[in-house]
Parts: structure tokens; sequence; C-alpha cells
């Protein structure tokens, strides 16, 4: 395992930087250190994956003790996936963050007071509405001249013995 001292000076840098930037309180400064950080890592990735060989492909004639270790690039290209994953994530952070800021003292109540007004008057309606049905309800119920199934006449109230 050669490694380059070069590479190894450029890699501690990047993590020194990387990590006293992210100790700011701006999400800016900590996604630029975050940035630092991964390109160091892939940094040290490909320092440690060993001594440069031929291309991680296997064909006929091809000495396996001549070939590159395959994992470390593998590390590398998923290292560069997540880094990306997390810058994404980051921007949007800011981006809210800076929206937010710009709105003021309100905040994030300048959409629900909207949402609220509208949920109380879908609300009123609906009770309104329920009211109504139960009105009309008891309304039917008045006019009917039908006697409920389930009710006793009077004159089953007197009868207590049973019958066969």
């Amino acid at each position: 395992m050669t490694g380059s001292l070069t590479l190894v000076l450029l890699m501690a840098v990047l993590f020194g930087a990387g990590i006293s930037i992210m100790l700011e309180r701006s999400l800016t400064r900590v996604l630029i250190g975050f940035l630092l950080v991964g390109n160091a890592v892939n940094i040290l990735i490909y320092l440690m994956s060993g001594t440069p060989g031929l291309a991680p492909i296997l064909n006929d004639g091809v000495d396996p003790e001549a070939i590159s270790d395959p994992l470390p690039q593998a590390f590398v290209l998923t290292a560069i996936v997540i880094n990306l994953g997390i810058t994404a994530f980051m921007l949007a952070l800011i981006y809210r963050s800076w929206w937010l800021a710009q709105l003021g003292e309100k905040g994030d109540l300048v959409d629900d007071e909207a949402d609220d007004l509208e949920d109380a008057e879908e609300t009123a309606d609906l009770i309104r509405m329920s009211a109504a049905d139960d009105a009309a309800i008891q309304q039917i119920i008045d006019a009917s001249d039908e006697e409920p199934e389930n009710a006793m006449s009077p004159s089953d109230d007197d009868d207590s013995e049973v019958r066969p």
C-alpha cells in the first residue's frame, strides 16, 4: 500500500477545513463543510484501496493478482451518491430557512390562517346540514301515523300471564 504524501496532506487539510467550517452556525457553511469532509472521505477510501493495478475485469489471460480491488471503487461511488443526497437535503433546509426568514414574525403561519378559516367554514356548513337533516327526519316521523314495531300497546301492559 503506497499512498501519495500529497494526497494524504490534501485529505488532512480537507478534513480539518471541513470540520472547522461545520462548527459555524450558518447552514450554508455547514453544507460547505460537509462537502469538504465528503471529498476527504473519498480521498481516504482511495488511499486505502491499495496499489493500483489493471481494471477490475477478469478476462481470459488476465492474472487475478494483477487487477485492482473493485470494492473501494464501489465504496467511493456509494459515498458520492450519499454526499449528493445529503447535499440536496441541506439545500432544501437552507432554502426553507431563507423563506421563513423572509416572512418575518408571521413565520410559517401565513398559509395556516387561510386553511383554518376554510376548515371552520366547512365545519359550520356540516353542522348546519346535520341540524337540517335531523329536523327533516323528525318532521317525517311526526307526520307518520305508523307505530314503531317494538312499541307495546297499552293492552299488552295488562297481560302479565304468558299465553301458550
